[in-house]
C-alpha cells in the first residue's frame, strides 16, 4: 500500500467481498496490484512459490474453507521468510476468541467488515493511510 510496486495479497473466499474490497481500494486510490486467493492453502502456495512477488500487506478473512485464517496465520508466522509481512484481518467474525488468537499470532490489525459500503470504504482508507506512513522492515 505504500510501495506501489508490491502487490496486496487478499485472502478471501467470498467473491462479493472480493469485489467490494477491490472497489473500495480503487475508490481510495490504492494503485497496488491485488492478488486474490480464496483460501489459506492457495495463499500459502502463492507465497512460497519461487519467484512470486512478496506482498506489502496481507488482507485476511478468517472464515474460509480448506484452511481458515487462523491456520493460515499460524503457518505464515512460523515461516522466517514470511513472518514479517504485515497481516490485517478483515472479517465478519466478532468472536473475542478469534480476535485474541489473531493478535497472539502477531496480526498488525483486526477489523470487522462493516455491512455499509461507505463505512467499508472508510475502513479501507484508514488501512491505506496507516500503511502509507508505517515503516516496514
Amino acid at each position: 500500500m505504500n510501495n506501489t510496486s508490491k502487490p496486496i495479497l487478499l485472502v478471501e473466499d467470498d467473491q462479493v467481498d472480493v469485489m467490494t474490497i477491490l472497489r473500495a481500494l480503487k475508490e481510495v486510490h490504492v494503485g497496488n496490484r491485488v492478488v486474490a486467493m480464496e483460501n489459506g492453502e492457495a495463499a500459502l502456495e502463492y507465497l512460497r512459490e519461487p519467484g512470486s512477488e512478496q506482498p506489502c500487506i496481507i488482507l485476511l478473512d478468517l472464515n474460509m474453507p480448506i484452511m481458515n485464517g487462523i491456520e493460515f496465520l499460524q503457518n505464515v508466522k512460523q515461516d522466517p521468510l514470511l513472518r514479517r509481512i504485515p497481516v490485517i484481518v478483515l472479517t465478519t467474525s466478532e468472536e473475542q476468541q478469534d480476535k485474541m488468537r489473531s493478535f497472539d499470532l502477531g496480526v498488525a490489525g483486526y477489523m470487522t467488515k462493516p455491512v455499509d459500503y461507505r463505512q467499508f470504504v472508510e475502513v479501507v482508507r484508514s488501512i491505506n493511510l496507516y500503511w502509507t506512513i508505517s515503516e516496514l522492515p
